[in-house]
């Protein structure tokens, strides 16, 4: 179970980490901004969808041996919902309609939230190290 739920949390990690930092900025180079926007916000649902799932059974697998790190896990897939069901629409809504400062608030926020998420991730991944006595 240990196994599986390193390998779970690792694949979350890596996952929102490649996501954030390799894919999205990928596109915005690669092709021009509105199709870049446009391919972004049709996989923004399905990257959402794999953070609360992976997270989810992160937690569930983590939960006999850490407590701690399963309940951090199990926050990141509930916090997650919100921002995909709510926060997401959000953002397109103030992009459809132009309303920029919205926007970048909207859009600051998710970012930070991702940030949080990862984090935490990193962090219940660090929890599976050997205490070092150094």
């Amino acid at each position: 179970m240990t196994t599986l739920a390193l390998l779970t949390t690792a694949l979350l990690f890596g996952g929102m980490v490649l996501y954030s930092f390799g894919f999205a900025a990928f596109l915005f180079t690669a092709l021009p901004a509105e199709t870049a926007g446009a391919t972004i916000r049709r996989a923004f649902p399905h990257f959402y969808l794999f953070v609360i799932g992976a997270a989810a059974l992160a937690a569930a697998l983590l939960w006999p041996q850490d407590r701690t790190g399963a309940l951090l896990l199990a926050a990141v897939a509930a916090t997650t919902v919100p921002t995909r069901e709510a926060l997401m629409p959000a953002i397109n809504r103030a992009t459809d309609t132009g309303a920029r400062t919205r926007f970048k608030w909207l859009h600051g926020l998710s970012v930070a939230i991702t940030l949080a998420h990862i984090g935490a991730a990193g962090y219940v991944l660090a929890r599976f190290l050997p205490a070092s006595g150094a």
